[in-house]
């Protein structure tokens, strides 16, 4: 299923993009060597359910995984990269974590996931796989403009990922979002251009660019839900969601800090 959403339904989606956005900036804050797992899960939890919104991961049970997941957002360290089950572990200075949160507030969901380091003993290769992440992701939003292709969108993310040394696993990537998390289209993060589904205003996309230091080969925990490299390798994951526009790409899962500061520049110049 595709979705267009009407001018209401993306109002909704600002707010449930700003929501996600918020809650993660909020647990990057309070992340800290010693922070366990399982209290990272508690406090997002208890964000969302403040805010009267549903996650919408604890109920998820899909294919690929052995669900329902039970848990409130994904908590990948180190060598996971995608749909990491929060357990009892204490987070360690050095290490690499993903927190990958998708959200619905007042029927509309919204996905995002950032990576970073925990305490002072960042290496660089972890540094340099984030920002290669980031720079694919913001490669993806660019390229997503009306009339453009989902091919278009993979063509950029693989560019960028690929020049930057890293090799690409195509089981798992971007989607189509809406009144439900994971929706069509599929979006590789390589890929042809000018191929593939044709973007329109309306359309929401969560765009995923993710890596492995030195392989494009995935295992699974016993857990039936955490996906590892198959090295053992590092691992860096960044996501937004998006709204396609007759003017580009608006990104819904901006903190509500960036979005009044970006208002505030954008009135100033216009003024």
């Amino acid at each position: 299923m595709i979705e267009i959403l009407n001018a209401d339904e993306l109002s909704r989606a600002r707010d449930t993009g700003a929501l996600v956005a918020d809650i993660l900036h909020e647990l990057k804050r309070r992340t800290v060597v010693g922070t366990n797992l399982l209290s990272i899960d508690q406090w997002a939890k208890e964000m969302i359910l403040e805010a009267g919104a549903k996650s919408c991961y604890v109920d998820y049970a899909p294919s690929f995984g052995r669900g329902p997941f039970g848990h409130y957002i994904c908590t990948a360290v180190n060598d996971a990269v995608l749909h990491g089950m929060p357990h009892d572990y204490a987070l360690a200075d050095g290490d690499l974590l993903t927190l990958d949160l998708a959200v619905a507030l007042r029927g509309i969901a919204a996905d995002a996931a950032i990576s970073f380091t925990v305490g002072d003993a960042a290496a660089a290769e972890d540094a340099a796989m984030i920002t290669a992440t980031e720079r694919a992701l913001h490669a993806g939003i660019a390229a997503a403009q009306s009339g453009a292709r989902i091919g278009d969108i993979s063509h950029v993310i693989g560019t960028v990922l690929t020049a930057a040394g890293y090799q690409i696993n195509l089981e798992f990537g971007g989607h189509g979002i809406g009144s439900t998390m994971h929706q069509d289209p599929h979006i590789s993060n390589s890929g042809r251009p000018s191929r593939g589904y044709k973007l329109r205003p309306g359309l929401m996309l969560a765009l995923e660019p993710w890596v492995m230091a030195d392989t494009d080969r995935l295992v699974t925990d016993a857990d039936g839900w955490t996906l590892r490299s198959a090295t053992g390798s590092r691992t860096a994951h960044t996501e937004h969601t998006i709204a396609i526009t007759t003017t580009g790409a608006e990104i819904l899962t901006l903190p509500t800090h960036v979005r009044g500061e970006m208002a505030t520049r954008l009135a100033a110049e216009s003024g």
